[in-house]
């Protein structure tokens, strides 16, 4: 879940080859399998870069003022399935889990895969920690309870991912994570915008991912994949607890706040494309063309989202397309420079910068497209 879902380092690591995670660490790792160090895979999950998965805190009074009188009649029946834990029991392994040939699986793909997992492992607990700690620090009956129910879901995840990755040998930390991972600071709203975004947006990876290998089951090459249904239930779940949570206070989905909505949809949206696209054999195993996927996404995402938001990025637009695929192309010369070192590595560095804020800005000033935002907000999973 990085603009992504909560969760950042400490620590000086090495620069990254492969835009967001050390190539050359991930192929290793994947090469030596069993022989592969925790520290190793922990190590991968601590890097801190604008692609890797960040631990968030916040102001956490302010969010334990927040009042649900008014949208009651739409909060309970949420908390009341939350409760009912529809995904008890739901991860873990069974008859279904079919036996890995980590060894047999060619090298770019294992290590793309353990990249996948490791990310989304760290991702998933990111989440963990920011709303375990809304629980632990608040005294709002109503909110702690919610923030409680999504840490379990999201322990339940992480740990999930964990044991698969146990499976090549690897392990995260995770308790090391909470320690020693730095903490970016977020207000409370960017705290909404950025978790609203990448819970509903993992519900559409997943959903998408799970439906089209229902539909081509040779190319579901790890058993996690058949997991995916209910799991990204739960993000749907979130998902719908943030919506509600910023339509208990209208001025942070009008006025000048609609500027900051419009800048969490660009760069989720456009960090997700990048992101994808350094894994082209992991997505060619599935069977996948990233920018088919990535658009499918963004369509699923735009939709849901305007039960809370009050309009959608124009993803049709002529320069939508052009812009990311200038961006992931300039993420990739930044990747290139930070390998080079030197003083013509920092100017490849610098100009595959400029590059990418470029190919945002343009991103960002494509107009939206706007709707009438409904008066009930709650949506059920539907794709």
């Amino acid at each position: 879940m990085n603009v992504q879902n909560p969760k950042r380092l400490n620590g000086n690591h090495s620069p990254t080859s492969r835009h967001g995670t050390n190539e050359n660490q991930i192929s290793e790792i994947a090469k030596r399998g069993a022989a592969a160090s925790n520290e190793e895979a922990t190590e991968i999950a601590m890097q801190d870069t604008l692609l890797t998965p960040r631990f968030y805190t916040t102001d956490f009074d302010e969010m334990d003022a927040i009042s649900v009188e008014h949208i009651r009649n739409e909060w309970d029946p949420l908390i009341a399935e939350m409760e009912s834990d529809p995904n008890k029991g739901h991860f873990k392994k069974n008859e279904n889990w079919d036996k890995t040939d980590w060894d047999a699986m060619e090298p770019k793909l294992k290590a793309e895969f353990i990249d996948f997992l490791i990310s989304s492992c760290t991702a998933e607990f990111s989440g963990c920690v920011l709303y375990k700690e809304m629980k632990r620090r608040g005294n709002n009956d109503d909110i702690t309870q919610l923030f409680g129910l999504m840490a379990r879901d999201e322990a339940r995840h992480a740990g999930f991912i964990n044991d698969a990755l146990r499976e090549a040998g690897i392990k995260v930390n995770l308790g090391f994570l909470t320690q020693q991972k730095k903490y970016t600071y977020f207000r409370p709203k960017f705290i909404y915008y950025a978790t609203y975004l990448s819970e509903k947006i993992g519900y559409a990876r997943y959903i998408t991912i799970y439906r089209h290998l229902q539909a081509n089951p040779e190319l579901r090459f790890h058993p996690i994949f058949k997991w995916f249904e209910e799991w990204c239930n739960d993000e749907f779940r979130h998902g719908e607890a943030f919506a509600l949570l910023m339509k208990t206070d209208p001025k942070l989905t009008s006025g000048v706040n609609e500027w900051w909505i419009k800048f969490f949809l660009t760069a989720v949206y456009s960090t997700m494309w990048v992101r994808d696209h350094q894994r082209p054999a992991f997505h060619a195993a599935l069977g996948v063309d990233e920018e088919w996927y990535g658009q499918e996404v963004f369509t699923k995402t735009s939709e849901l989202t305007k039960q809370i938001f009050p309009f959608t990025l124009d993803i049709e637009h002529p320069r939508w397309k052009p812009a990311l695929r200038r961006m992931e192309k300039a993420s990739r010369q930044v990747a290139r420079g930070k390998k080079a070192g030197g003083v013509g590595g920092f100017v490849d560095r610098a100009i595959g910068g400029a590059k990418a804020a470029m190919a945002f800005v343009s991103l960002f000033m494509i107009p939206v497209v706007r709707h009438d935002v409904p008066v009930t907000t709650r949506l059920e999973p539907a794709y």
